[in-house]
């Protein structure tokens, strides 16, 4: 079964907006991932703009050749951007203004009605949703009732574990939820905190769809070159499937 990379180029925007510059280019970074063995580009419009600005999403519908997932909140303002840009893939996550990065999955029990509502729209505008959750099992039955037919688990306690016991239970809660995702008809994909280092085990559940990754890639860039660094971690996944 194959297993795809989405590059998440949110970090060359965050390089971009600390000067205020028009550079780095996440259109550029974008182009070489995609020639570099990259099968989708993923980006997070977040509410206050931190990094990814309306007018990228905009240039990177127009110019990238693969397709894109675009991370957002399920707020109406999000829906609304979508359902303009068409983007091929959204995926749902949870945003706090304060956070470095999005800290966990989205609590999808707690919302049903509200999540159920937005997937709705965005599959009504023929955009595949994806749901960004734990990986528990209330939270995958609640993917499944909201009628998203793509999860992607959270992978970011697996990959901050502290030691060898934590980071197998962590994996084994992701390989069990893959398996149950999977038996009940839901697409798995699989992110956060995924670097070199981490990504073999998940890449080698069998039931994981697309890994998306970012921060580490562009991080490693920095000593490796964007285009090592994306071809390094899509043939450690391929190899992963061997």
């Amino acid at each position: 079964m194959s297993i795809y990379l989405g590059v998440n180029i949110d970090h060359i925007a965050t390089l971009r907006q600390a000067r205020g510059t028009i550079y780095p280019s996440p259109i550029e970074a974008a182009l070489l991932c995609e020639k570099s063995g990259a099968d989708s580009i993923t980006l997070h419009l977040r509410e206050d703009r931190r990094h990814i600005q309306d007018n990228d999403v905009k240039v990177l519908k127009e110019k990238i050749t693969t397709k894109m997932n675009l991370e957002m909140a399920a707020t109406d303002e999000m829906v609304e951007i979508a359902s303009k840009i068409k983007p091929e893939d959204c995926c749902l996550v949870p945003e706090k203004r304060e956070e470095l990065t999005t800290e966990g999955g989205l609590d999808i029990v707690s919302q049903i009605n509200r999540i159920t509502n937005v997937c709705n729209k965005l599959q009504d505008a023929n955009i595949k949703v994806s749901l960004f959750i734990d990986a528990e099992k209330s939270q995958v039955d609640a993917a499944k009732k909201c009628g998203a037919k793509i999860i992607e688990l959270h992978t970011g306690h697996y990959a901050n574990a502290t030691n060898k016991e934590q980071q197998l239970l962590e994996l084994n809660k992701i390989k069990t939820m893959a398996s149950y995702a999977n038996k009940i008809g839901l697409q798995v994909n699989a992110g956060h905190g995924l670097t070199i280092e981490n990504t073999y085990a998940i890449a080698k559940l069998p039931e994981v769809v697309e890994l998306n990754i970012g921060h580490s890639i562009i991080a490693r860039a920095v000593f490796i070159g964007l285009e090592k660094a994306t071809r390094e971690i899509k043939n450690l996944m391929l190899t992963a499937r061997k």
